[in-house]
């Protein structure tokens, strides 16, 4: 006989948001263990939310929109030509396009559909989890303005890397006959997309407001994002907080400080499994910058920890075989120590 006794506890976790419990969880810890350092990590955690309130608003109401005109049909027309043109701009797209991870999923399988090469497929993938207008107006309001054009460059210059050399080693066993036999399901509700659709269906309607379902479509993205951006960002300020009063700096500053080419591996080998998301992943960089980071470690951080997250992964691995995965994993590490190494010089 089967056990059914943990089927609504397991129901109920799942529908239960991870980022407010854990939230809930670090407060309760603090007023347990260190009660007065309880309310100076809210303050903090609070402004720095006031501090990038102007940068979320303008990136939701942006994306809202985009959503909303159903402009994202525009980027079908870049996807035509030669090879090496759809490569360049899959690059350029993915960097500055507002894709999240599970929205890649629909759209790539346009794009195969469409009879987009792997080259381009592969440019626009390294490159659509590192950066999309609201990660760089919140990288920019934490990180500074030459940190985001940093990443965003680097983002590109990624998928340009990626795209290039798959294009070249088309014809290898590695690249052959690449894709899984059978599609895979979008996004979650816990994904924080509102929604993820075939972005090539349809033309762009302007004046959207004039149409009650994409008015609601702004307003449902609008509200959607927002609480995604909220809740993420209050927690990964909390974190920050915690990670200045309690980490020691001459620890983080031993590990991946100094101008070497370790500290900046060592930022792309711990970016995969400390990264939450791209916006949660900027105040946890700002603390450690503070701590004694290294300029090149932490642009490796972040670049490493985008591409292999969680959501960007599962939507490579969804449709492409392990041994186009691990390409990815690998034209990924790459770039982030070559991305790593250039700012280190810059900066």
């Amino acid at each position: 006989m089967t056990d059914t006794t943990l089927t609504p506890q397991r129901r109920l976790w799942a529908r239960l948001d991870k980022a407010w419990l854990a939230l809930m969880m670090i407060l309760v810890a603090l007023a347990v263990l260190d009660w007065p350092q309880l309310w100076p990590t809210m303050t903090f955690a609070a402004k720095a939310l006031l501090h990038t309130a102007p940068f979320i608003t303008f990136a939701v109401l942006a994306v809202a929109w985009l959503r909303a005109t159903g402009a994202e049909t525009l980027l079908a027309r870049a996807f035509q030509g030669r090879q090496t043109r759809m490569i360049v701009m899959a690059a350029l797209l993915g960097g500055l396009a507002p894709f999240c991870s599970c929205e890649v999923i629909p759209f790539i399988a346009a794009m195969l559909a469409l009879g987009a090469p792997l080259g381009a497929v592969m440019a626009f993938w390294l490159a659509s989890p590192l950066m999309d207008p609201a990660m760089f107006l919140i990288t920019s309001g934490t990180l500074g303005w030459d940190f985001a054009i940093a990443k965003t460059i680097s983002a590109i210059g990624i998928g340009l890397f990626g795209g290039l050399a798959t294009m070249t080693l088309a014809r290898t066993a590695l690249f052959t006959d690449p894709l899984r036999p059978q599609a895979q399901p979008g996004c979650g509700p816990q994904s924080g997309c509102c929604g993820a659709t075939d972005p090539f269906s349809g033309k762009p309607v302007w004046r959207f407001w004039v149409e009650q379902d994409r008015l609601a479509t702004f307003r449902e993205t609008a509200l959607g994002n927002t609480a995604f951006l909220l809740k993420w960002l209050a927690l990964a300020y909390m974190v920050e907080a915690l990670m200045l009063e309690y980490v020691p700096a001459e620890m983080v500053a031993s590990v991946l400080g100094g101008t070497g080419i370790w500290p900046v591996i060592l930022g792309a080998l711990v970016g995969a499994p400390a990264y939450l998301n791209g916006y949660a992943a900027v105040p946890m960089v700002d603390a450690l910058l503070t701590q004694g980071m290294s300029n090149g470690a932490a642009m490796s951080f972040v670049i490493a920890g985008g591409v292999s997250c969680i959501p960007a992964a599962i939507a490579v691995w969804a449709l492409v075989k392990p041994r186009v995965f691990a390409a990815y994993l690998g034209f990924a590490t790459v770039g982030a120590v070559l991305a790593g190494l250039a700012w280190q010089a810059l900066a």
